[in-house]
């Protein structure tokens, strides 16, 4: 039944004119892509189609179709349909989720955390150096990393995650007969290889032409619960897919940048705007996420075992009080770099507290 309900549906996706609101439309009505393909033209009508669109459903090659799921199996490329229960739970709430995924590799994303990570191409020195040390200083709570595999910003986040460990899935403007730059055709393997994956939700044979980058942003956006821009010029894809968040009810951060900047025109302007919140460090994602709400009971620092950073970092906490995490890093002569993934891993022992302001505690 299924492998019906998969050829149909890939074939309503091929229905020019008739886009993810309209198919999802149609599956509502209907029950299924299946019985779409079976339903009268005044059916068709009164779910919502015009004329044109009914034809070109009339229209649709089936051996292409055909051809589809024939690449499909010959190359292991798993599909997603917005009925089944392993789509992502996170993307299936968004209006106009796509009624079918192609991915390679893995795809779990139930009960993860998962952020998505975009900026500029033309990414600065200190701007990789602010995404790999955020992601480096997120890794011990186990983040999925997703980005769109694009110079610059997003094969960064990519190449941090896969250096730390971690899960990260590239969401692509084309179908996986291809990878676009062709340049990251090596690492997107090293991806899929490193438990993460691709996903796009394009057929094969179709090219990464410009509008469907802004489609394969709202995916980014709609996977994730949070979406961090690193730079930005004052136009450009990452503020779609931050504009795609926002649409979505999600959390959107910003880096903030000099005013001159032009790099930083995006991200102030954001933050400006309250569209972002400002992100100087991974404690403010983790605190305005809230996951850090449940800290374990004082008592049971006894038998935390710190090491000699942490420790250092704790005594100075419980002599101080709360402190910020420049006065932190100043007095215990650390850069903030390699303070910042240590307080992470003390909190997530349950010692140290976030407070508003950057400011930490001990516990």
């Amino acid at each position: 039944m299924r492998h019906t309900e998969l050829f149909y549906t890939i074939a309503l996706r091929m229905v020019p004119g008739v886009g993810d609101v309209s198919a999802r439309k149609l599956i509502a009505a209907f029950g299924s892509a299946t019985d779409s393909f079976t339903a009268s033209a005044k059916e068709l009508q009164s779910a919502g189609l015009n004329q044109e669109q009914v034809s070109a459903m009339r229209a649709v090659p089936l051996d292409r179709v055909e051809q589809e799921i024939r690449f499909l199996n010959d190359h292991g490329i798993d599909t997603f349909l917005l009925s089944d229960e392993n789509y992502p739970y996170r993307l299936r709430h968004i209006p106009d989720a796509p009624i079918i995924l192609f991915s390679k590799g893995n795809m779990n994303l139930t009960g993860r955390k998962v952020l998505s990570i975009v900026g500029t191409r033309n990414l600065t020195l200190a701007g990789a150096a602010f995404c790999r040390e955020l992601i480096e200083s997120l890794s011990p709570l186990d983040p999925v990393i997703v980005s769109g595999l694009a110079f610059g910003a997003d094969i960064a986040a990519h190449q941090a995650a896969v250096s730390c460990g971690l899960q990260t899935i590239g969401v692509v403007a084309h179908g996986l007969d291809r990878i676009y730059p062709q340049r990251h055709t090596s690492f997107a393997r090293t991806m899929v290889e490193m438990r993460g994956g691709l996903l796009t939700e394009f057929t094969s044979g179709t090219e990464p032409m410009k509008q469907n980058f802004v489609q394969r942003n709202r995916i980014v956006a709609g996977l994730s619960e949070a979406t961090i821009v690193i730079e930005s010029a004052e136009k450009g894809g990452s503020l779609i897919t931050a504009n795609f968040a926002n649409d979505y009810n999600r959390e959107v951060f910003a880096v903030p940048g000099r005013p001159g900047d032009a790099l930083a025109h995006g991200c102030n302007n954001l933050i400006k705007s309250q569209k972002a919140h400002m992100i100087t460090c991974a404690a403010d994602l983790v605190y305005l996420l809230g996951w850090d709400t449940h800290p374990k009971p004082v008592q049971k620092k006894l038998f935390v075992e710190l090491g000699q950073l942490e420790q250092k970092i704790y005594d100075y906490l419980i002599g101080r009080g709360r402190e910020m995490i420049d006065v932190i890093a100043t007095d215990c002569g650390l850069p903030v770099f390699e303070l910042s993934p240590a307080l992470l891993n003390m909190e997530l022992k349950g010692v140290v507290r976030p407070l508003p302001g950057k400011l930490f505690e001990a516990i």
